[in-house]
């Protein structure tokens, strides 16, 4: 096992001029709205995902992994740049709700902050961006603004699996090939599609090393499964979880078909391959966050809690289990460091290298979160939660990792520790420049801790 528990700190890294001997490939995938529960190696019985569970298998799964944020477009912009996404205000979805001194122009990826793209170019990396972009759909945040070379993939936060009548598309379903649109009559099945674009780029830069950010669309809604694979689960009763488990299976069956890629041009050695959640199960797709309490959008454990495997056959090891304390802001170190070799003071990010966390150098003590009203921290086993004037809600995930006794009242010392630690952490941020179009009220609600099971908290998206 790899358990871990040390002091915070600030990492910095810097890109280096010259690469490594033989860099690695480098290909982060990241699923869209999967469950704690979903996937095979994480315990789930009804799921096929052979080809994810080999991942770990082959590899390293973390078991105490989270995400910046328990909805998209801020978990991906804190995974992209390595740095608490409400460091510039990043705090929501986009929308149409800019606050005070902002405008819908500002409305993204802050442009003063570089994404692990921007570093591996530094590094000689060709850098390719396929599928769910979400972080902005002006001009300066297109992905071939943010240090992407390629882009095939949709601006927005969900679109259809199949073609979209010409008369329903909009900019952000629109499915882009660098600057080209792509005919939606010439859409065969999204899943496909992107894996299709994926093994393109994998031939056409064999021979160099190349970073692939692959955000697959599944399995956000809407629930667009192929009759074939949907018919393996008729024995399943349930229709919505029906779906989710055929649009899962396609999921995998395409990381299959990359690792496949990899092998047969002789990449897979040396192919880093990093799989995630970007949050937690939503309440409408019928995914499944197994023991964990809450959903996609809340500071429970099933909003911020993800697998997360690690893959590298020539450096890591296989079949590893870590427990340490772990974060999505680690991949953009642990990118640079495989691909550079070289770690020094330049860019300050909120990640540790995760390759210095199996070998027991380091882990993160403190975790944070903050979404407008709702903030959490992590501390080892201890876990805070603080929305607005609810009543303080304390955890000992070690005793308790379903969140269901509040010990707020029995550990006061505990909780005011980690309520100093939150405030000193938000005095760091920005306000948000926007707000969330959903308000308030269900932040509010989500977090009571009579709100108890999945029809309840599904009430409150």
């Amino acid at each position: 096992m790899c358990t871990l528990h040390i002091l915070l700190f600030t990492y910095t890294v810097s890109a280096n001029t010259t690469p490594s001997v033989d860099p690695p490939n480098i290909i982060v995938i990241l699923s869209d709205d999967g469950g704690y529960g979903d996937f095979g190696c994480y315990g789930s019985k009804d799921v096929h995902t052979p080809h994810i569970d080999d991942l770990a298998k082959h590899g390293v799964r973390f078991t105490n992994s989270y995400v910046t944020a328990s909805v998209c477009s801020p978990s991906r912009a804190g995974l992209l740049t390595g740095q608490y996404q409400q460091r510039f205000g990043f705090d929501h979805n986009p929308s149409t709700l800019p606050t005070a001194g902002f405008s819908q122009e500002d409305v993204g990826l802050d442009t003063n902050q570089k994404t692990i793209a921007n570093y591996l170019q530094t590094n000689g990396y060709t850098t390719i961006a396929i599928g769910k972009w979400h972080l902005g759909d002006l001009a300066p945040y297109h992905p071939r603004n943010r240090g992407f070379d390629h882009f095939y993939g949709f601006l927005g936060g969900s679109r259809s699996y199949y073609p979209i009548a010409p008369e329903k598309t909009t900019d952000l379903s629109t499915l882009y090939d660098d600057d080209h649109i792509i005919p939606e009559d010439s859409i065969r099945y999204l899943t496909d599609d992107l894996t299709d674009k994926a093994i393109t780029y994998i031939n056409r830069y064999r021979k160099s090393p190349f970073f692939m950010y692959l955000a697959f669309n599944a399995v956000h809604t809407p629930m667009d499964v192929k009759p074939e694979t949907l018919q393996k689960y008729a024995h399943v009763g349930d229709p919505l979880r029906r779906q989710f488990l055929a649009l899962i299976d396609d999921m995998d069956s395409s990381i299959g078909r990359i690792v496949a890629k990899l092998k047969e041009e002789n990449l897979y050695e040396n192919t880093l391959i990093i799989f995630l959640n970007d949050n937690g199960g939503a309440v409408n797709n019928g995914s499944d966050n197994g023991f964990l309490r809450g959903l996609k959008g809340s500071k429970w454990e099933g909003g911020i809690k993800v697998p997360l495997l690690m893959q590298w056959p020539r450096k890591l090891p296989q079949d590893t289990v870590c427990d340490a304390l772990v974060s999505s802001l680690d991949i953009l170190p642990t990118a640079v460091s495989a691909a550079s070799d070289l770690l020094s003071p330049n860019v300050v990010t909120d990640g540790i290298n995760l390759f210095d966390v199996l070998n027991k150098e380091t882990a993160h003590s403190f975790l944070f979160w903050r979404r407008g009203i709702a903030k959490a921290v992590r501390h080892q086993d201890w876990k805070l939660i603080k929305v607005a004037d609810n009543p303080l809600l304390l955890f000992d995930l070690s005793e308790d990792p379903g969140e269901s006794r509040n010990i707020a009242a029995t550990h006061p010392n505990i909780a005011h520790m980690l309520l100093q630690k939150l405030d000193q952490w938000e005095q760091q941020l920005q306000n948000p420049r926007w707000d969330s179009s959903y308000g308030n009220e269900n932040q509010i609600l989500k977090h009571r801790m009579e709100v108890i099971g999945r029809e309840m908290e599904k009430q409150y998206p």
